[in-house]
């Protein structure tokens, strides 16, 4: 099912979206973490954050693995995004909704690894849809409409296996159509 140099997934997304968060909840592994002191503005936040990667392993039937990537969600840190990406499988771009500008956010990273995801597949999960200051699936949707994609977007709790496991699942079916889609093309 997978190739073995492809089998890494990236997730991105703003600072306090559930990257982190969400590689602990699903990873098989013990989690290697790069979560350091806040000492900007994210201290208001949080008390601390990622700044070079997160990493875990999802294991899966058959003894395959997937490697699991969180990107630094600040955008001092961007020069890992571009090394993290490559050969990954996809990306999940993990959104705070309760955040004051969520659709902002997702324009952002939409727009910062437009380069990457147009030949890849990504998924889009909304965090903190418990809280205020909510956009509906629609308004999320018009905004991907603007970058001709048509992804899965799911309101997960990155605290949850089970939902951040649907969001993998999610990702991984767009990844598997993307490439009999691509294959269709070569043969014909």
């Amino acid at each position: 099912m997978f190739d073995k140099n492809v089998s890494k997934i990236v997730f991105t997304g703003p600072v306090g979206a559930g990257k982190s968060t969400a590689i602990n909840a699903i990873s098989d592994t013990p989690v290697i973490s790069t979560e350091q002191l806040a000492t900007d503005e994210v201290k208001d936040r949080k008390q601390t954050t990622t700044v070079a990667m997160d990493y875990g392993i999802l294991k899966l039937e058959h003894g395959e693995s997937i490697h699991l990537y969180g990107t630094p969600g600040q955008q001092r840190f961007n020069f890992m995004w571009e090394i993290l990406v490559e050969n990954a499988l996809g990306v999940i771009i993990l959104v705070d909704s309760a955040n004051t500008d969520p659709l902002g956010d997702l324009d952002f990273f939409l727009n910062n690894f437009s380069q990457y995801i147009k030949d890849k597949a990504i998924a889009v999960g909304l965090t903190r849809t418990d809280l205020p200051n909510q956009h509906t699936l629609n308004e999320y949707h018009q905004l991907l409409k603007k970058y001709n994609l048509n992804p899965p977007i799911f309101e997960v709790d990155a605290r949850k296996k089970r939902e951040v496991s649907m969001l993998v699942q999610a990702l991984l079916f767009s990844s598997d159509q993307s490439l009999e889609e691509t294959n269709n093309m070569e043969t014909t």
